[in-house]
C-alpha cells in the first residue's frame, strides 16, 4: 500500500485539529502551526460528501458515504488527484464508546480508533452539557498495539492533539482518517 495521499505529506508525529467557529469546519496544523488541511462539512446532507483542501484551496481528498443515510458508518476517503479510494472508515457499534476502523482499499485493518472511558461515554449520553467533557481516543494497529492517540483540549470549540507514531503502515491514510472522525461523530 502506498503511504502517500497525493498532494499532502505528514512528516511529523504530532498534529493539531481545530474546529473553526462555524460548526463542522476544521483545520489541521503541524506542530509549528502551519496549516496542512482544511474542510467544511455541509450540514443535513442525505449522503455525506465533503472535501479536504490544502492551504492554497486545492482539493486533496474527499470523504464520501458509501450509501445514502449511511447509519452503518462506511465512508470512503478518495484521493482527489487520482480519483482512487485510499482508505475506508467503518463505524463500529459499541455501547458507551466511539469506535472506528480504518481500512486499506483491500479491506485490511490499518488502525482502530476507540474513545477511552465508558464512564465519560455514559455521562455524555445522559445530558448534552456533558458533551463539553473532552474526548480522548486511542489509535491501535491491527494487532492491538497502541500507535497513537487523540486528545481533546478543554475548550468551547473542538481542538484535538493527534499523535501517530512514525513507521506505521498506512500512516498518512490513518492521519487523514483521524482528521475526518470528529466531523462524522458530530462532537
Amino acid at each position: 500500500m502506498s503511504d502517500l495521499v497525493s498532494g499532502i505529506d505528514f512528516p511529523n508525529t504530532d498534529y493539531v485539529l481545530k474546529q473553526k467557529a462555524v460548526r463542522n469546519a476544521y483545520k489541521l496544523y503541524d506542530t509549528d502551526e502551519n496549516e496542512i488541511l482544511s474542510s467544511k462539512q455541509k450540514l443535513l446532507k442525505a449522503k455525506e460528501d465533503f472535501p479536504f483542501k490544502d492551504p492554497e484551496g486545492n482539493e486533496v481528498f474527499r470523504v464520501k458515504a458509501e450509501n445514502v443515510l449511511d447509519i452503518a458508518g462506511d465512508y470512503a476517503l478518495i484521493d482527489s488527484e487520482s480519483g482512487e479510494k485510499f482508505a475506508v472508515l467503518k463505524k463500529n457499534f459499541t455501547l458507551l464508546t466511539h469506535s472506528w476502523e480504518i481500512q486499506s482499499t483491500d479491506k485490511e485493518t490499518l488502525a482502530t480508533v476507540t474513545s477511552r472511558g465508558k464512564v465519560f461515554g455514559l455521562l455524555r449520553s445522559l445530558h448534552e452539557l456533558m458533551e463539553l467533557l473532552p474526548h480522548k481516543y486511542t489509535i491501535e494497529d491491527a494487532d492491538g498495539a497502541q500507535i497513537g492517540s487523540i486528545e481533546e483540549r478543554f475548550s468551547l470549540r473542538d481542538r484535538y492533539d493527534i499523535t501517530v507514531d512514525k513507521g506505521v503502515e498506512g500512516r498518512e491514510a490513518i492521519i487523514a482518517a483521524v482528521a475526518v472522525i470528529d466531523a462524522l461523530e458530530g462532537n
